[in-house]
């Protein structure tokens, strides 16, 4: 059996297809459904047009290959007062029901795809959210997802980082004192870039970016870096994403700030994520 999973997140749509336990490939299109939410409960009429069309171009891929699509949203869509009115127009373009995540699901899909049977911590750190959670003797433990994320950061304090250390530690707060058990695994777009640059890869490899260890002093050293770079000279890095150069540094400060507020000496990149833990938990 082929299935197709799209993750419909606040910064990009995601596909993945698998067939036989194997992961197949991945696809990514930014579509920043997110901009400007902090600012407003309600996605832009143009963000919601551009990110309906790469869902039903997703899930036409997925059916062309023979596979069943099945896509989920996050937390763009779940706390967006037309959020409603998003999943219609994707019913509507593309025939498929998008499946509405709450911020505790959201986490355990995190859990279920970088950790899989196994046990420990995840930082999952997403356009509009970002999720703490944790697994010890087969069983959820602390879990928490937090309205903060790299869109969400640009949206509210750019690249200002006096801005973004006032609100990032404010968010932080319901994650003070916490204890996240090894292994600690940060997953999302911000993590898996900052591995990649760390490592300089291009082409990006998954498979480079799995296990990859980030030490606290490595991670806090390149989010300043980034701060005092423009978006312009930051693509020039060997591993970016240029589709995320704008929001990267808000999103690798505040894992910086995460981990030293956690007491983490290291965190480890997963390219596995809420995208395999649907797949696992939902579907298979």
């Amino acid at each position: 059996m082929k299935y197709g999973v799209i993750d419909v997140g606040s910064n990009s749509v995601r596909l993945l297809l698998w067939a036989d336990g194997t992961t197949l490939y991945k696809k990514i299109c930014t579509t920043r459904l997110g901009e400007g939410i902090a600012h407003s409960s309600l996605l832009k009429e143009e963000a919601m047009a551009r990110t309906a069309r790469a869902v039903a171009e997703f899930v036409s891929a997925a059916r062309a290959e023979g596979a069943e699509p099945r896509a989920f949203a996050t937390a763009a869509v779940r706390s967006a007062a037309n959020g409603g009115e998003f999943c219609a127009l994707v019913r509507k373009m593309c025939g498929v029901e998008l499946d509405v995540v709450s911020g505790r699901e959201e986490a355990d899909l995190a859990l279920a795809g970088a950790l899989g049977k196994g046990e420990g911590s995840v930082i999952d750190i997403g356009g509009a959210s970002t999720e703490f959670c944790t697994r010890r003797g087969g069983k959820r433990g602390f879990s928490v997802s937090l309205d903060i994320g790299a869109v969400r950061l640009f949206d509210l304090c750019r690249d200002e980082r006096a801005r973004l250390l006032s609100v990032i530690s404010e968010a932080l707060s319901p994650v003070c004192g916490v204890f996240l058990p090894a292994p600690v695994y940060a997953v999302g777009g911000t993590a898996t870039t900052l591995a990649a640059i760390m490592q300089g890869l291009d082409p990006y490899d998954g498979d480079k970016i799995n296990d990859f260890p980030m030490e606290r002093g490595a991670v806090s050293a390149l989010a300043e870096r980034l701060l005092a770079l423009p978006a312009a000279e930051r693509v020039k890095l060997r591993g970016m994403d240029a589709r995320r150069a704008d929001i990267i540094a808000g999103g690798a400060f505040l894992l910086s700030c995460a981990m030293e507020q956690l007491g983490l000496d290291r965190v480890f990149a997963s390219d596995r994520d809420n995208l395999e833990g649907y797949l696992y938990t939902k579907i298979l």
